[in-house]
């Protein structure tokens, strides 16, 4: 199999933890499959020699892990100089400043407290990440990100724009949802 096969079966894997991150609510279960995505997507990046990206891509699972403990906005801080500073050390022209970019905004995402504004900022970031893709030349990245977007827009109305003005209704052990 050859590195550029190879780097297109990893993102594959990650479309799965992309798709499926979106569909959770609970804001640590979303982190966790972003954590285990990040992963992949790094090694597929080091395949195609887009340093940028791996390094970016290595310090979003290490920033998810630390968004998973805590939302601290100093820690949150320290990730985006840390997303200049790789950036700056790797750069490449405009694939580095839109990987820079698309760092930045996952960082302020991954730290936001509530899944809601989490979606919408990582909106932005997925935005600038499917642009560097299209211009890194990776097919199935930007299918990813595609994906990615299509994911959150529907998580998004599963959860915010469908039930606007619904209860939410709160199940307990036993009991079965009034229908």
């Amino acid at each position: 199999m050859t590195p550029f096969a190879l780097s297109q079966l990893l993102v594959a894997i990650a479309i799965g933890f992309d798709l499926l991150s979106f569909q959770f609510k609970e804001r640590r279960r979303i982190i966790a499959c972003l954590i285990v995505s990040c992963l992949l997507i790094a090694t597929h990046f080091a395949l195609l020699g887009h340093w940028t990206a791996v390094g970016l891509g290595l310090l979003a699972a290490v920033r998810f892990v630390a968004s998973y403990l805590t939302t601290s906005k100093k820690v949150m801080a320290f990730f985006i100089a840390a997303s200049v500073l790789v950036a700056a050390l790797s750069f490449h022209g405009v694939l580095s400043v839109l990987s820079c970019l698309g760092s930045i905004f996952g960082t302020i995402g991954s730290f936001c407290k509530e899944d809601k504004q989490l979606r919408q900022v990582m909106l932005v970031a997925t935005s600038l990440w499917l642009v560097h893709n299209c211009l890194a030349g990776t097919p199935t990245a930007v299918l990813m990100e595609g994906l990615f977007i299509a994911s959150n827009l529907l998580g998004y109305y599963r959860y915010y724009y469908r039930r606007a003005g619904k209860p939410e209704v709160v199940q307990t052990e036993g009991q079965t949802p009034d229908r």
